[in-house]
């Protein structure tokens, strides 16, 4: 019995181990033998055409570069022919006559797309040159634009991505500011030739004292003069003043047109310079009413910290003739100028600059005039514009007071040019509607400094046509 047992259980043994060694076969199948076999002999063809598909790709991509080095290095006219090395040889006389074809449509199309220059705009192109910092023109990269199809898709367009500068967004924040409202009427007395101001009252004031208050008064200036002016009483302590006050200014009815009626709101202090709340400038008289009959006038008052000066106005002609070339600024004569001397006068003259994207390229002068507000000169000024540039470009006008001994001072400046505002913009605009016919404006004269700031508040539009370009290359024989 005990020998039947012990090989009973040698038995069990044995089959436990058969058992656990098939199951280690199994799991080894499985594991290792079945994603092995799968990596070598890949079971689904469409994975086969994918690998193979990436494969194509990127022996395409690397080809494409190989065949890209080459034409750069064989020259536009022999990539054209012969693209790349793998591809049959074409015979030579093939290539010739490609090369002939290829040549006489670049010439063709830059002889209708590329006007021969005058003589007279070298030198504005040398300035170009010289004040521009403007890189060097690769030919060969033009001759492949020039048969590139033009498109539109997949191009960077700059303007989507411009950001408004602080300073313009400084100006219109400033321009926006108000102070309270003003309410006075206009009256004309036809027989005593009489403007009659009558300020009656303000709406709205901000506190200028530490009460939380203001003392105001207002001053009453019928511009260009500034000799004659006036000044209602002082109201104290009070945010909304009733002045009830009328002024009267001696003037000639057909001089109205030419007035600009100027209101400045101060804060009074008793033992210290006295604060400037703001301002309203009229610029038109005849704006609410045509002062035939007394008419309430309700203006919001600007805040400004300083009384505006009228530095006077000058007229000037603009003739664009684009066949020439040649812009011809005519300074006809100037009004009201700000005294800078000790006499009472200045000595005024008159300087044009030609700027491109805020650079100066020249300048020219007039004759300088003695002892006078009021100049003329009737001078003409010429610059050899080419017709391309005619969108870049802008003229800087300067009147300056001459001085025998120190600097010379600028009394005012004016701007006209496709990048500026207002009138500037549209005398520009005449002048180029109109070719080979003089276009006169006056134009008020500002501050240098706020001119300037002009320019920097409308730089992204005038950057978004583009700066001054290079002078194209000649075309190639």
């Amino acid at each position: 019995m005990e020998d039947l047992s012990v090989s009973l259980l040698a038995v069990i043994v044995i089959v436990c181990g058969l058992a656990l060694v098939a199951v280690f076969l199994f799991l080894f199948w499985k594991l290792w033998w079945v994603p092995w076999r799968n990596k070598a002999v890949p079971s689904n063809p469409a994975a086969t055409q994918n690998a193979s598909s990436v494969t194509g790709i990127n022996c395409d991509k690397e080809a494409m570069a190989d065949k890209l080095k080459d034409a750069s290095n064989l020259g536009f006219l022999e990539a054209a022919v012969k693209i790349s090395h793998t591809s049959p040889d074409i015979p030579a006389e093939v290539q010739m006559s490609m090369k002939e074809h290829l040549m006489r449509r670049t010439r063709i199309q830059r002889q209708t797309t590329e006007p021969a220059s005058s003589t007279r705009h070298i030198s504005f192109k040398r300035h170009l040159n010289r004040q521009m910092q403007v890189c060097s023109v690769d030919f060969g990269t033009e001759t492949f634009e020039v048969t590139e199809q033009p498109t539109s898709i997949g191009r960077i367009k700059p303007e989507l991505y411009k950001q408004k500068s602080v300073d313009s967004e400084d100006i219109k924040k400033d321009d926006a500011k108000t102070c309270g409202k003003i309410n006075f009427t206009l009256k004309y007395d036809y027989e005593n030739e009489t403007l009659i101001v009558r300020i009656l009252k303000a709406f709205d004031l901000p506190a200028k004292d530490f009460c939380g208050s203001s003392d105001p008064y207002v001053k009453i200036y019928l511009l260009p003069d500034r000799k004659r002016k006036f000044q209602t009483r002082v109201h104290r302590k009070t945010l909304n003043p009733t002045f009830d006050e009328s002024f009267n200014f001696p003037v000639p009815y057909d001089d109205l047109p030419n007035r600009k009626l100027h209101l400045s709101v101060f804060d009074f202090d008793r033992f210290t310079r006295h604060d400037m709340i703001g301002e309203v400038i009229l610029e038109n008289l005849f704006e609410e009413s045509d002062l035939s009959r007394e008419s309430s006038i309700w203006k919001d008052i600007q805040y400004a910290t300083t009384e505006s000066v009228d530095l006077g106005e000058i007229m000037f002609s603009l003739c664009y003739l684009p066949t020439a070339g040649r812009l011809t600024l005519t300074v006809i004569k100037c009004r009201n100028l700000k005294a800078m001397d000790i006499t009472g006068y200045s000595d005024p003259y008159v300087k044009v600059s030609l700027l491109c994207d805020g650079r100066r390229l020249k300048k020219k002068k007039t004759t300088i005039k003695k002892n006078t507000l009021n100049p003329t000169y009737n001078e003409a000024i010429i610059f050899d514009i080419p017709p391309e540039n005619m969108d870049q470009v802008s003229l800087l006008i300067s009147v300056m007071d001459y001085d025998r001994v120190g600097h010379n001072e600028i009394i005012g400046v004016c701007r006209v040019g496709n990048s500026t505002e207002g009138l500037g913009r549209d005398h520009w605009n005449e002048m180029l509607a109109y070719p080979r016919k003089p276009i006169t404006h006056w134009h008020p004269l500002v501050e240098m400094k706020k001119s300037f700031k002009e320019w920097q508040a409308h730089a992204a539009s005038f950057d978004s046509q583009g700066s001054c370009p290079s002078p194209k290359p000649p075309p190639t024989p």
